[in-house]
């Protein structure tokens, strides 16, 4: 396999070109969409077979097949692919001991990683750490459907003229980490320097009181966050803390209720909009008017499977979802394991969307809430915040966090794990202390995380509720 050049990543006509085939897409129909996906993914098949190790020996007994249906074709699972990385990239120059070298050193968030190749890190529900690379061809695509089909632009002059009127854009996430959302952020920022004063970051680990004065002196006119965050964000514009004048505001990450989704355009009276993404896939799924999430299914694949992996069908929610990455030959995912429960819409969306329509059930992690030092208000911490927390800074993956009262927390550890418990105490400790004065006690707990008996995930971050609530 041609190892990929330098100026891939950065190549403005290859860009240009995927541009334009996600541009036109929304005049298609579900056969042309169909067709186009299973032209792909007889390609993506075909490199990975000749490219990936991996691929190449999960598929032999296939191997006098000229071509599989997708459905004939082994799951394949982070774990799977994490333990066998090397063996899983298409690229030799790119290996797991190289990958964590890089990731360590938050001073190259949105650097290419070889010149060429995207890193976004994840752990997720399923306590498996992971490392996923993208290629340029692969960036592109996900920047024209973020611009085309969730952000609704009719042209990139459209993307132009809003930037010259003075438009910001604020990212509010965890950061720590060469995380997806943070990261993409950064390689605009460096890529091209004159957006750099209209797209910023903005982290969730500093004091709250930090983040509200930055994003006023800052003015965004969209903000992207998770939802748990936009609703302490609400907290603090109703206070009269928080002033800012929001065109929209777009939610991913964690599940977006529908009384939620109804508070936050009260209270900062615009528009809100849900996406879907991975790590493994950035942009799978847009929100139409109608609420409906449509898959982006031209360029990626999903499976709703039961926990046996066998498929279920329209309006059935699924145990997990399979993914195959029709944009990605760095790293191929073909029927991935994401863990995911989506429901496919048995009926046409009303929007008139050609592509099929979903719901998903995300997150359901809790805020948390401590009462604060000296009679202050409240703290409250976000639950990707702490996970963030005990994953960058603990070094711990395999957790599930339990608050049993006002000032108590109990910690589940993972098989492995228990090495780190004092220091994913100090940890916990240390951040509650610095964001709002919170003081906990925290208990190591002599059992496991306690996981979905279907899909194998859990709830990370858990409240429990009792009759003094702080």
């Amino acid at each position: 396999m041609r190892a990929a050049r330098a100026a891939d990543f950065f190549d403005a006509a290859r860009w240009a070109g995927l541009a334009w085939d996600v541009w036109l897409g929304r005049w298609s129909d579900p056969k042309r969409i169909e067709a186009r996906a299973q032209q792909r993914l007889r390609n993506l098949i075909a490199h990975a077979r000749r490219a990936c190790p991996l691929y190449r020996d999960l598929y032999a007994p296939l191997a006098r097949r000229a071509a599989a249906a997708l459905t004939d074709l082994p799951v394949v699972t982070k774990q799977l692919v994490m333990s066998n990385f090397d063996a899983a990239v298409a690229d030799p120059q790119i290996t797991r001991a190289g990958l964590e070298r890089f990731c360590a050193r938050t001073d190259r968030l949105g650097e290419p990683y070889l010149g060429r190749y995207a890193v976004w890190t994840s752990s997720g529900t399923s306590g498996e750490s992971g490392w996923f690379v993208h290629d340029g061809d692969a960036l592109a695509v996900y920047e024209a459907l973020e611009m085309f089909r969730f952000r609704g632009l009719r042209t990139p002059a459209d993307f132009a003229a809003r930037l010259a009127a003075g438009e910001r854009y604020a990212l509010v996430a965890a950061t720590g980490g060469h995380f997806a959302g943070v990261a993409t952020v950064e390689h605009l920022r460096r890529s091209y320097p004159w957006l750099a004063p209209s797209v910023q970051s903005f982290s969730l680990l500093q004091p709250l009181s930090t983040l509200v004065e930055q994003l006023n002196a800052y003015r965004p006119a969209l903000l992207a966050t998770y939802p748990t965050a936009a609703e302490v964000l609400a907290d603090e514009a109703e206070a009269g803390r928080l002033r800012v004048d929001l065109r929209e505001i777009w939610t991913g990450g964690e599940c977006l209720h529908a009384p939620v989704r109804e508070r936050l355009q009260r209270v900062f009276g615009c528009r809100v909009r849900n996406g879907y993404g991975a790590s493994e896939f950035l942009s799978i799924a847009w929100e139409c008017g109608h609420g409906a999430l449509h898959v982006n299914a031209d360029w990626v694949l999903l499976e709703p499977v039961d926990a046996q992996h066998r498929p279920v069908p329209p309006g059935v929610a699924s145990a997990s979802v399979l993914l195959t990455n029709l944009a990605n030959r760095a790293l191929p995912l073909i029927r991935y394991d994401l863990g995911d429960s989506i429901t496919v819409h048995a009926e046409p969306c009303a929007c008139g969307s050609p592509f099929p329509a979903i719901a998903v059930e995300g997150r359901h992690d809790d805020v948390l809430r401590f009462a604060g030092a000296r009679g202050a208000p409240p703290v409250k911490v976000l639950p990707l915040v702490i996970t963030t927390v005990l994953e960058e800074v603990a070094g711990v993956h395999d957790f599930q966090l339990v608050q049993t009262g006002p000032r108590t927390l109990r910690l589940l550890l993972g098989r492995g794990e228990q090495p780190h418990a004092a220091q994913a105490k100090a940890a916990l400790a240390a951040y509650l202390m610095a964001n709002g004065g919170a003081r906990a006690t925290i208990e190591v707990a002599d059992a496991p995380p306690i996981r979905s008996s279907t899909s194998g995930k859990l709830r990370r971050v858990v409240r429990l509720r009792w009759s003094a609530d702080c």
